[in-house]
Formats: structure tokens, sequence, C-alpha cells
């Protein structure tokens, strides 16, 4: 196993999946936003179905998605870096015929995934707009999975538009401050948004992060605001549903 850790990387273990997933501080690890949007989607068990997560980093929410569905994930991400740790990841982890890397960029992603043809899209995106003054140094695999350097949100929504099959289901995970700003962009690419979830880290603060979910071409009314998610207790410690979703049972 350690002979397949390039330098600076590490194993981590998503618990509730029992997969060892190959991780770098030096250039990207996932966080709690992952694991929280790969519990939000909704997946066919078994009924066939085509699901791709999109930017997909070294790939937790598509390793995350295995434990929900049957049918195989297709994770889509830009950096070789991550779909290399991936992919090695997949090796490790036999997981060849349910999880499978494309090495491409979201908004030539319909060169390779047939338009109208997904029925679920998953996507942590890159949340921060691009400004002169976002960077002090080089476009690093930090700044380019966290600011919109390669893809902004009208792009992630139009081609999230174009891969989906009418009625098909895209999940979301942004943060609070864009909130207006996404529902906008959703509707002006017919994803009718659908339901939203505040992610706050401790009662009596504000909320840090959304996750939200829309149906291309779906009615404009039934639109639900979910039950708050409290991410730590009184404590510090993690609340009893951020447990179960880390460590507990499908």
């Amino acid at each position: 196993m350690e002979n397949m850790l390039r330098e600076g990387e590490r194993l981590d273990v998503l618990k509730r999946e029992n997969i060892q997933i190959i991780q770098s501080s030096a250039v990207f690890s996932f966080s709690l936003d992952a694991v929280l949007l790969a519990d939000f989607a909704e997946l066919p068990r078994v009924k066939p179905a085509k699901i791709v997560d999109l930017c997909a980093g070294n790939g937790a929410v598509s390793f995350l998605l295995t434990g929900k569905t049957k049918n195989p994930i297709v994770g889509v991400e830009l950096q070789d870096r991550l779909v290399d740790m991936a992919r090695r990841t997949v090796q490790l982890n036999r997981l060849e015929e349910k999880v499978s890397f494309l090495h491409a960029d979201v908004n030539d992603v319909t060169r390779f995934i047939k338009p109208d043809s997904v029925d679920v899209i998953t996507c942590n995106p890159p949340y921060f707009k691009l400004t002169e003054s976002s960077f002090t140094n080089e476009l690093d695999a930090f700044a380019i999975a966290r600011h919109e350097i390669h893809l902004t949100l009208d792009q992630l929504m139009k081609q999230t538009s174009h891969l989906l099959k009418m009625k098909g289901k895209a999940y979301f995970v942004h943060r609070p401050d864009r909130l207006m700003e996404i529902l906008e962009t959703m509707r002006k690419n017919r994803i009718a948004p659908k339901k939203l979830q505040f992610i706050y880290p401790k009662q009596n603060k504000e909320a840090n992060m959304i996750l939200i979910e829309g149906i291309k071409d779906g009615k404009e009314d039934g639109f639900r605001v979910l039950p708050p998610l409290v991410v730590y207790n009184e404590e510090g410690e993690y609340s009893q549903k951020v447990k179960d979703v880390l460590y507990g049972e499908q």
C-alpha cells in the first residue's frame, strides 16, 4: 500500500464506506463539505442511472457516493495531480467497477459525456470569485480548487444543464453569501431549485455552508427548506447528525 503513495501523500479512511483515500496536505485534502454533499445527494440505489461528480478533486465525493448506489460513478477533475491520486485510490480499494475519473475541464465535458444523458450530478465547486486581491503568489492547486479561475458559477450551471436529462437532478455545496446568485444562475440555466439546507458550525452562529438540490426543467413550485444542520455541539464535538454521516450506517 505504502508504495502507492508519492512524496507528501498520506492515507486517510472514509470510515462509513471503509475506503482508504490518498490525500496530500500540500495539494488537496477533502473536508466536511464533501461528506455532507455526498450524504445530501439522492441517488437511485438499483435503478440504472448515469451519475457524474464534477470538480471531483481527489475523488472524496465520488467514493462516498459508492455506498448509496449500485451504479458506477464518473468523477471529472481538471488537475492532473488530483486525477492521479483519485485513480490510485480506485486501484488501492479495487473499485474499478464502481468509480472512474475523467481528466477534463468541466467547460469541455460534453466532448466526453453525451449531453442530456446524465441522471444525477454532484458538485463541490470553487466557492470564491476571482478578484485582483485573491492571490499573492502563483495559482497553486488550492487556489484552483477554491477560486473561480477555470470555472465560474455561470459556466458550472450551463454545463450541468447541458449534461442532465430532463428531470435529472443536481446537488451542490456552496457558501450562503452567494445563495441569491446561485438560485438566479440555476434558474437561468433551466435548473429549478428544489431543496435547500443551511449548515451551521455551532448553535447561534451564522450559516457557513449551504446544500442545494435542483431539477432540470423542474416545476417552479415546491421549493423546500430543510431543517438546519449544526456541525458542532456545545462541547465542541461533532453533533449526532454529523457523527451519523461520518461513521454511521447507510
